[in-house]
């Protein structure tokens, strides 16, 4: 039973770190864009912090995800890491293209897949919570820092604060941006573990046959097992996703990035702690990014000078083969006999 039980721990430890990695993009690219904060440092922030959200704030939405799509009692050995890998799969070909994915959009398609298998899908959850939050947040945020942008910002800039050399290079100004990054990876803790920790959990009370009512410390345990994977992950893949929306999109201002950082970090909190939604948080900041970049050049510039066209299409990509290899490995267990439910 030991071996079982420790594949899908394995899988979300590897998952984990190519979560850490594509993380670390939407976290620290606004102080590493705008030259706040040394790269060395940015693996050891991001995990402390992350691990530190999820404790804090995870739970509504490892619940989603462990028991909100599909039924817990058919969260499986098998059933669970076929999910994990799934993820982990198209998370990985992201990260190697070095395009910030959404996680929590890949682990949501990899357990829609076998919920729609055993005919156990919570239509409602998935159709009016989740999927109107991912199309709806990344417009508010886009929206938030485009008027953010062009109504408050882009006046102070006339009057030149946003150029002054002793603004931008005073201690609280370059702290506040360090606090900014600090306070994604928090809202990336409460939001993005949950996609490992959360079927984890719910596979472990069932295997280890654990009172549903007892998740949250099932849940804890997990997340001391998945969380700091987030930093490994961010050492070997931050750099490239850094460069990318760091230095790439748009450059950026020091005020900016707290703007950016505020914005994509506020929306991403409140669908956790309100209703526990695993949303994209590289779309929340790519989204604000766009904003900002759209109230400084206009629209065609934004659009001409940067690579933002080939992040959409790996938005798309990325969640269907997660969708498509999670169903190929669920009927492969399945014929195999290997799933027992």
């Amino acid at each position: 039973m030991l071996i079982p039980f420790l594949i899908p721990f394995v899988i979300a430890i590897f998952l984990s770190v190519n979560m850490g990695g594509s993380g670390t993009g939407p976290a620290f690219s606004a102080a590493y864009g705008s030259n706040v904060i040394k790269k060395s440092l940015i693996p050891g922030l991001f995990g402390l912090m992350v691990f530190t959200g999820a404790i804090v704030g995870g739970e509504e939405t490892a619940k989603t995800i462990g028991k909100g799509l599909l039924d817990p009692q058919l969260m499986s050995f098998s059933v669970v890491s076929a999910i994990l890998l799934a993820v982990a799969v198209s998370l990985l070909i992201a990260n190697l293209f070095g395009i910030p994915q959404s996680t929590s959009q890949s682990t949501v398609m990899a357990v829609t897949a076998p919920a729609i298998y055993f005919n156990s899908l919570n239509t409602d959850k998935l159709l009016f919570e989740i999927l109107p939050t991912w199309f709806i947040m990344p417009i508010v945020a886009f929206a938030l820092a485009f008027f953010i942008g062009k109504y408050i910002y882009k006046p102070i800039r006339k009057r030149g604060y946003t150029i002054s050399k002793k603004v931008n290079d005073s201690y609280l100004l370059k702290g506040l941006i360090v606090i900014m990054s600090l306070y994604v990876a928090f809202s990336i803790g409460t939001n993005n573990v949950a996609n490992a920790a959360g079927p984890l959990s719910s596979m472990a009370c069932n295997e280890l046959m654990v009172s549903q009512n007892r998740y949250l410390q099932v849940m804890i345990l997990a997340t001391l097992i998945v969380a700091p994977s987030f930093s490994i992950g961010s050492s070997i893949f931050g750099d490239k996703i850094l460069q990318n929306t760091g230095k790439e999109i748009v450059l950026f201002g020091r005020i900016e990035a707290v703007i950016i950082a505020f914005i994509s970090a506020s929306l991403l909190l409140s669908a956790s702690l309100i209703k526990g939604i695993p949303t994209s948080l590289v779309q929340l900041n790519v989204g604000a990014i766009i904003g900002i970049g759209v109230a400084k050049l206009g629209f065609r510039n934004i659009f001409r000078k940067t690579e933002v066209d080939r992040f959409f299409v790996m938005w798309i990509i990325a969640p269907m083969v997660s969708f498509g290899l999670s169903l190929l490995f669920i009927y492969l267990l399945d014929i195999m006999g290997l799933i027992d439910l």
